[in-house]
C-alpha cells in the first residue's frame, strides 16, 4: 500500500527525530526544568518502550498473526503460532548480542573501533534500519499510531544512544552515531520505495517487539547502568495509561 502525502510527511518528521535523537543525543535533556537528572529520563523512556509493546504491539500482534495465516496460499500448522516464536528469536537473538558484545568488550581499549564495537553498531544499524522501514509499512496506519510509535522509539532510542556512548566512548562519538543516524533515514526512505509481503512483514513486526522488550530491559536491569526503578515504572504506567483507551 503506497502511503497518502500525509503519512508521508509525518513518518519523514518522526525519522528525522530519530536521526536527530542519535546525532544530539548526548546533549539533549528534555524536560529539565522539571527533572534535573538525566538518567530518570532516559529510564522514563524506557518504561514507555516497555508499555508501548505490551499494550500495542502485543495485541497488535493478534492482527499479524492473522495477516500471517491469510496472506499465505498453504494451510498452516499451528494457525499462524510462528508469529510468537519470531518475537521471542528477536528477544533471544538481541540478548544474545548483549552478551557476546561484553565477552569481546573486555579484549580492547576504551574507544577503540575493535570487535565488540563493530558488532554492537552492525546488529543496532538493522535495528535501526528495521524500526524505521515500518514507519512506513506498519499495520497500525492512522497518523494518531504513527505519532504513538514515533514518541515511544524517540525515548528508546535516546536510552540506546546513552547506552553506546557510556560503552564505546569515542568511537561512537567518531563513527557510531553517524551510522545510526543514516539507517534511521534509510530505513524510512526504503520503506516508501518498496513494500514487503504481508506475511513477511508480519514476521518483521514480531521480530522487533521481541528485540525492543530486551533492549528496553538491557538498557534498566543491570546495576552498572545506573537504572532508575521509580521513572521506568512511572514511564511504563503513564504511557501505557495513554495507549489503553486507543488501543
Amino acid at each position: 500500500m503506497t502511503p497518502g502525502s500525509s503519512a508521508i510527511y509525518e513518518t519523514g518528521a518522526a525519522a528525522l527525530v530519530f536521526a536527530a535523537t542519535f546525532l544530539v543525543g548526548g546533549r539533549v535533556h528534555p524536560f529539565r526544568s522539571l527533572i534535573r537528572d538525566r538518567r530518570s529520563i532516559l529510564s522514563f523512556g524506557a518504561g514507555m518502550s516497555a508499555a508501548y509493546v505490551f499494550v500495542h504491539v502485543m495485541p497488535e500482534l493478534h492482527n499479524a498473526r492473522r495477516a500471517f495465516v491469510e496472506s499465505v496460499s498453504t494451510t498452516l500448522r499451528y494457525e499462524g503460532m510462528a508469529i510468537y516464536f519470531i518475537a521471542l528469536l528477536g528477544f533471544l537473538l538481541f540478548y544474545g548480542l548483549e552478551h557476546q558484545s561484553n565477552r569481546l568488550r573486555g579484549s580492547g581499549a576504551e574507544g577503540e573501533v575493535g570487535p565488540a564495537f563493530k558488532l554492537d553498531i552492525s546488529g543496532f544499524a538493522a535495528y535501526v534500519w528495521l524500526m524505521a522501514y515500518l514507519l512506513v509499512n506498519h499495520f497500525g496506519d492512522s497518523l494518531v499510531s504513527i505519532e504513538l510509535y514515533a514518541v515511544a522509539l524517540a525515548f528508546h532510542f535516546l536510552s540506546l544512544d546513552h547506552s553506546l556512548r557510556h560503552e564505546h566512548g569515542d568511537a561512537y562519538e567518531r563513527i557510531g552515531r553517524y551510522v545510526l543516524a543514516g539507517m534511521a533515514l534509510l530505513g524510512w526512505g526504503m520503506g516508501l520505495l518498496f513494500a514487503l509481503p504481508g506475511h513477511i512483514l508480519a514476521l518483521l513486526v514480531a521480530f522487533i517487539s521481541g528485540a525492543i522488550i530486551v533492549n528496553a530491559l538491557i538498557m534498566e536491569l543491570p546495576a552498572e547502568k545506573d537504572g532508575r526503578f521509580l521513572p521506568f515504572m512511572a514511564g511504563g504506567l503513564v504511557y501505557g495509561l495513554i495507549l489503553l483507551p486507543l488501543g
